[in-house]
């Protein structure tokens, strides 16, 4: 096909040559960066001269969002395949959706070089060569993507790296601009408004883009015509980089509010023809009340800034439009049925590439006035996912361009994750730490301990004379299958070992500073993990409530959600015989949390102290433990992954001993005698685990679970004795 012919984008094909795309991309000038050193594009080829004729044409925008470097379908810490994510597939519904409509525009919502392993390896691992273009970059020139915006996650790894990355020209403290090459940049301008250089006073980078391109369009005399459109893209990324990122980003750049700089930007990107206005906006939609800067602004720009055409969301890897029962969002002004956001088109397209959002635009053209406008009653908006028919394992094919580009990268990453780290003197194993094990769980929390303390003594001296404690959670507790555990065995340990030991990879390090009350709530809400034992009983009884005790579907606790401390500074007993605790219905003296103390004396239920957890109970869990509408004092909302950050402590000790990192149980049961037997369910002939791990109140009771509780056979029944 001659270059100068339409793709089914309908826009002018592109080279393979990066260097040939940027120069080829079409963009007028952008305010706040014009004294820098990019390469000023050349106008476009001029179209066709239209006709004095009405016209119509077709435009879908196209967003994926949160990639988070996930190009490839596979896990690397697990070494196999899964294929419910990944670019290469959401690649294949880019290419189904150009072939559907005759003119397309594909934008990237940020969070896009940090996540996986594979954005872990090129930054940190095996530093990519300022020579190099980024492999996610390579991955997404095959799509030929038209723009993108910054996530906070771009921030991760510091400015100097996103400069190289980016192309160069960074102006800002702490940066050398003239390291990297635009030709070795994203191959597609990314803009972000509301990040200024404290050097410059400008925004950092272009804050916005006017695309000119060329749409097959059909004359109200019924030809085929091909007519020239602006399209101005404007970016936002959440103010929040500067908490996250304090340790990289403070005296270097500042943020402005969301809201207030699309108004600025919006009438100044009018005044320069652009038919179109989009935002991409790397931020997700609260109505709960507007303030400035705040995190997720998307309601508040679609209800207050005139002008705009579309809105492209993300970084809450939530879906918008959700035409299912149950959606996300579901307040005034957030129409589900159309997808739009008081009234504008908006889409938020989930996250690891298990999604492309499509807004579908009806345009009209005025053949005397030569401009375009939307016909807003024919705008569809819709969530297209990866997974196909019924079969909720059944996923679209992946597209080949993609696994290619990034194919070697993928293999050094594979070899890497299988690479040593270090070394351990014992078996790390969740099969026990319902019981009280905490040999899988106490190096996760020595590692959020070291970090989060590191972090206050240097940038949080307001908080320096507080103790910092850690909270973890078994968070592979057998609920999928008895081999649903944590199990590290002794000796050497590799990143695919350590990465093992925390199971969510999306997981964020969070500091919430508490009160002794409180903590004894968190453990209240904890100790749900067990049914209430009733000592005269009998008959058998299951102490562990999830549903693979036999527990009714609805009433289990996950074993994610069972936060223990593992330090010899905190003490407590858990009483099974007391009834499960409900924070908005306490019950005088029917409390399971008994003699709590901090370092050997009582807790002091108005003593300050700082909990290293996870995002998702910083945020998520206060309901449930500290009661309905309370939220915790978040004082640090790290970027830092929990795996990341236990991985590196592993890479750092290097050797792992029980004594040091394996045997500090801060809780124990209540001592009582039962009449009858109580059971739990755990890995197949594991005993020796149990024994090793200095539980010696565990005996077997049956050596498979066929015909017990409804078992498989797979799992071995314990018993307890809770009086020992």
């Amino acid at each position: 096909m001659p270059r100068d012919s339409l793709t089914k984008r309908g826009f002018p094909s592109a080279p393979r040559n990066l260097l040939l795309i940027s120069a080829l991309l079409a963009l007028t000038a952008c305010g706040g960066n014009d004294d820098d050193n990019s390469v000023p594009a050349p106008a476009p080829a001029p179209a066709p001269a239209p006709v004095a004729q009405n016209a119509t044409a077709q435009l879908a925008l196209l967003e994926t969002t949160d990639l988070h470097y996930y190009v490839r379908s596979f896990n690397y810490y697990s070494n196999r395949d899964d294929n419910s994510l990944g670019l290469e597939r959401t690649a294949t519904l880019i290419h189904k959706a150009r072939s559907e409509f005759s003119n397309t525009l594909l934008v990237d919502n940020g969070d896009t070089i940090q996540g996986s392993v594979l954005g872990t390896y090129e930054a940190m691992v095996a530093p990519l060569p300022a020579t190099q273009q980024l492999t996610m970059y390579k991955a997404m020139a095959s799509l030929k993507y038209d723009a993108g915006v910054l996530g906070n996650h771009e921030f991760n790894f510091g400015l100097p790296y996103l400069s190289q990355i980016l192309g160069g020209g960074l102006d800002v403290d702490g940066v050398d601009p003239k390291i990297g090459s635009k030709d070795k940049g994203p191959g597609f301008p990314i803009v972000t408004a509301n990040v200024t250089s404290l050097k410059t006073g400008k925004p950092l980078i272009d804050p916005y883009v006017i695309l000119e391109r060329n749409l097959t369009a059909t004359q109200a005399d019924g030809k085929t015509v091909t007519l020239p459109i602006k399209i101005g893209v404007i970016g936002i990324t959440t103010p929040g980089i500067l908490n996250w990122d304090k340790d990289k980003l403070d005296g270097k750049v500042s943020t402005q509010d969301g809201r207030d700089t699309v108004a600025k930007y919006v009438p100044e990107v009018r005044a320069k023809g652009a038919d179109l206005v989009f935002v991409l906006l790397h931020g997700g939609m609260s109505a709960n009340g507007y303030f400035a800067n705040m995190e997720n602004p998307g309601y508040y720009i679609t209800k207050d800034v005139k002008g705009i055409d579309g809105i492209v969301m993300g970084h809450e890897h939530n879906t918008f439009p959700d035409r299912g029962a149950n959606p996300a969002y579901k307040f005034e002004g957030a129409d589900n049925a159309k997808g739009t956001l008081n009234g504008v088109p908006a889409v938020m397209a989930s996250s690891w590439g298990k999604a492309l959002g499509v807004i579908s635009y009806s345009l009209k053209w005025d053949g005397a006035a030569k401009k375009w406008s939307v016909d807003t009653a024919k705008t569809d908006v819709q969530v297209r996912t990866t997974q196909t028919g019924s079969n909720p394992n059944t996923y679209v094919a992946s597209d080949s361009a993609v696994v290619q580009a990034v194919q070697e990268l993928h293999d050094k990453t594979r070899a890497y994750v299988q690479s040593p780290v270090g070394n351990t003197d014992f078996r790390l194993s969740s099969m026990f730490a319902d019981v009280g094990d905490v040999t899988a769980l106490q190096i996760v929390n020595q590692a959020q301990q070291e970090h989060v303390a590191n972090y206050v003594k240097n940038n949080l001296p307001q908080y320096a004379s507080l103790p910092v404690l850690s909270v973890t959670a078994p968070f592979k507790a057998g609920y999928q299958s008895s081999t649903d555990y944590t199990d590290v065995k002794a000796g050497t340990m590799t990143v695919a070992n350590a990465a093992d030991l925390y199971l969510y990879d999306n997981n964020t390090v969070n500091a919430v500073k508490v009160t002794g009350a409180q903590i004894k709530l968190w453990l209240e809400n904890a100790a749900n993990r067990f049914n209430q034992i009733d000592p005269a009983k009998t008959a058998d009884q299951w102490l562990i409530n999830d549903s693979k005790t036999g527990v009714q579907p609805g009433s289990s606790f996950p074993g994610y959600n069972y936060d223990v401390f593992t330090t010899p500074d905190i003490s407590y007993e858990i009483d099974v015989t007391k009834p499960k605790y409900n924070v908005n219905k306490p019950v005088a003296g029917e409390e399971r949390i008994k003699n709590l103390t901090y370092k050997g004396q009582p807790m002091n239920p108005a003593q300050e102290f700082i909990i290293a957890t996870n995002n998702y109970r910083a945020n998520a869990s206060a309901p449930y433990i500290l009661g309905t509408g309370k939220k915790f004092d978040i004082i640090w909302a790290s970027p830092d992954a929990n795996r990341e950050v236990v991985l590196n402590y592993v890479k750092t000790k290097k050797d792992m001993t029980r004594v040091a990192n394996g045997s500090d149980r801060s809780w124990r049961f209540a001592k009582v005698a039962t009449a009858g037997k109580v059971l739990f369910k755990s890995g197949k002939d594991e005993l020796d685990l149990a024994r090793a791990s200095g539980l010696t109140n565990i005996s077997v009771e049956k050596a498979d679970d066929t015909g017990v509780n409804n078992g498989t056979g797979a799992y071995t029944v314990y018993r307890i004795d809770l009086s020992q």
